[in-house]
């Protein structure tokens, strides 16, 4: 994991963490009603419209155009174009095990690539493609749906109603995006989401494939970030869209993501032939597996520390502390700083790059990342590099920091 954070770039990083947002709420069931003048389904219960999603049958392939909204970040905070930050058009493809999405810009097209288990993502701005493995877990993704396993409207029902204790749901909105017809709906926190304020999805009434997701900040009635799909087609997608290099001259960067399974313990890791690593968290078990003296105190800007876990990076670990609980804490992450290059930072092409501005964090000088959906600070001090995260306001971003 820490080896993950330290390689993945910033821009990548950003990118991932708002899809992991979205995504998180669109397990829980969420969307946004779309206006057109293409079909609009008929008016249904949210449960059955879910139903009738995962029952339709599945398709052979998506050929589709799209569009990617981005204002997570001040636009005087990014240097040149990159559509990753500043948002773009482009194009989708997918198939069973396969998946292809291109943004496109002035200064060169994005790439993510996902082939049979494997993926890179291209980043025009730096001429460096990012490669790695996805976790291994679950069932193959090409295995038709059985119709038994779908869940009935009955018990949809009941999962939603479960959610709505804690989520503020909306029904299901029906429209049309991308002369399709389709359903929408919207999810809240009933309790502090932080600086989220809302996320949606929308997807086809017919196919049940996604159509739109949103996010959105608190107190924003415009979304923070968009994908839309404006134009698709369903269909057996030919392999050479699907099956492409990075570009001849690109820097490769192998990333390595978490694994599925918790510090990869269970019955995956004794199938695989791995060996189990029980998960070594708190304050006393951590700092004994760290090459510095953690700080993790007790409270932080208000918050107590609920968490302490050690993200194992080989030979140097690192550790992650959580303040406070669900998407209004702070997590910090404590490490030794990772070996920089005189000549990566003084060289390079500096096209879509962020430009990030400096903080002082207790006489020591640092650097501050502000997003409408929260923000990071992150210093050097002692030989220890503090990364500080929260979906909270740079003030209390700052607080926590200096509390270190």
């Amino acid at each position: 994991m820490s080896k993950f954070l330290r390689t993945f770039p910033t821009r990548w990083l950003l990118a991932l963490l708002a899809g992991l947002v979205a995504a998180i709420a669109a397990g829980t069931a969420i969307a946004i009603a779309a206006a057109g003048s293409g079909p609009v389904p008929p008016p249904k219960p949210l449960a059955q419209a879910v139903h009738q999603a995962l029952s339709a049958p599945m398709v052979k392939g998506i050929t589709a155009r799209i569009s990617f909204t981005n204002h997570l970040i001040s636009s005087s905070e990014i240097e040149g174009s990159n559509p990753i930050l500043t948002g773009g058009s482009g194009r989708l493809w997918l198939a069973p095990n396969r998946l292809r999405v291109e943004l496109q810009s002035s200064g060169g097209d994005a790439q993510l690539v996902v082939d049979n288990g494997a993926f890179w993502a291209y980043d025009p701005s730096s001429n460096t493609a990012y490669e790695g493995k996805l976790p291994a877990g679950g069932k193959h993704p090409s295995r038709a749906r059985k119709r038994e396993s779908i869940p009935s409207v009955s018990q949809i029902q009941g999962d939603l109603n479960r959610a709505s204790k804690h989520l503020r749901l909306s029904g299901a909105i029906p429209g049309d995006i991308a002369s399709r017809p389709a359903y929408a709906v919207r999810v809240s926190s009933r309790q502090n989401g932080g600086l989220l304020g809302a996320a949606q999805l929308a997807w086809d009434a017919v196919r049940g494939v996604p159509l739109q997701v949103a996010v959105y900040a608190r107190g924003d009635s415009s979304p923070v970030l968009e994908l839309t799909v404006t134009d698709i087609s369903f269909g057996a997608v030919p392999k050479s869209d699907l099956v492409v290099s990075p570009p001849r001259g690109a820097k490769v960067v192998n990333v390595q993501l978490p694994t599925g399974n918790r510090a990869g313990t269970g019955r995956s890791a004794k199938r695989h032939g791995r060996k189990a690593h029980a998960e070594i968290s708190g304050v006393a078990a951590v700092s004994r597996r760290l090459r510095f003296k953690l700080a993790a105190p007790a409270r932080l800007a208000g918050l107590s520390r609920s968490s302490v876990t050690l993200l194992h990076g080989g030979a140097n670990p690192a550790a992650l502390v959580f303040y406070g609980r669900g998407l209004g804490g702070i997590a910090v992450i404590e490490q030794n700083p990772r070996p920089t290059s005189s000549q990566q930072v003084a060289g390079g092409d500096r096209r879509g790059r962020l430009n990030l501005p400096t903080v002082s964090i207790n006489g020591v000088s640092g650097q501050e990342l502000d997003t409408a959906l929260g923000t990071m600070v992150r210093f050097t001090r002692g030989g220890v590099t503090y990364t500080v995260l929260g979906s909270v306001v740079p003030a209390r971003a700052k607080a926590a920091a200096r509390g270190l």
